[in-house]
């Protein structure tokens, strides 16, 4: 018997068909949509059956999650094999994308993970391009919920460095590598899809 790699976050499950309902509105009908930090791959298949004018592909550090993505979407033409991708380094094994996503990544990694994320993204994507982020934020370095501002002292104490991004501070460090702010969806559980646009 084949061993089941794929993984089930439930929370993947739950924010799916919100961040979808966004990326209808933003994604680009054709080309290839680089996902960084796509966890157990679940987002990849359901958002690539959604598109299938897209080629979807996944990222992770993780060789665990890199196995599942593997294994959610093995049987999907229109996603590429799971490729090791660190934000934070200069080279990235994509050269090229239409849009780059980024769901729950930020906050649970360092902040020059958040700083290499958008270098990258500003190498790779062309002017009107999107970049799309998920995740809870801080808003003018307050907490938009009480839940959020547990959940970033949990974060802080698994790791110093991790915790939940001040939004105003993301989209200065945005701006300042070429990108325009497009806007904000409130998504459930107090989170939000951030949109940029390259310029």
């Amino acid at each position: 018997m084949t061993a089941d790699h794929r993984l089930d976050f439930p929370a993947t499950r739950r924010n799916a068909d919100a961040i979808l309902a966004v990326l209808r509105g933003v994604l680009p009908e054709a080309g290839l949509v680089l996902e960084v930090g796509a966890g157990s791959g679940q987002h990849a298949r359901h958002f690539a059956e959604a598109f299938p004018g897209l080629v979807w592909q996944p990222t992770d550090l993780d060789p665990r999650h890199r196995l599942s993505i593997d294994a959610w979407c093995t049987d999907l033409a229109n996603v590429h094999r799971a490729a090791a991708l660190d934000a934070t380094a200069d080279a990235w094994p994509v050269g090229a994308a239409d849009a780059l996503l980024s769901v729950n990544m930020i906050h649970i990694a360092p902040w020059r993970a958040c700083l290499g994320l958008l270098s990258g993204a500003a190498d790779l994507l062309a002017t009107g391009a999107p970049l799309v982020l998920y995740g809870p934020f801080m808003i003018g370095g307050r907490h938009t919920a009480e839940s959020n501002a547990q959940f970033d002292a949990s974060l802080r104490h698994q790791d110093p460095d991790w915790g939940v991004r001040d939004l105003d501070t993301v989209a200065a460090e945005a701006e300042a590598r070429g990108f325009t702010f497009e806007g904000t969806h409130e998504m459930p559980a107090n989170n939000l899809t951030v949109v940029f646009r390259r310029v």
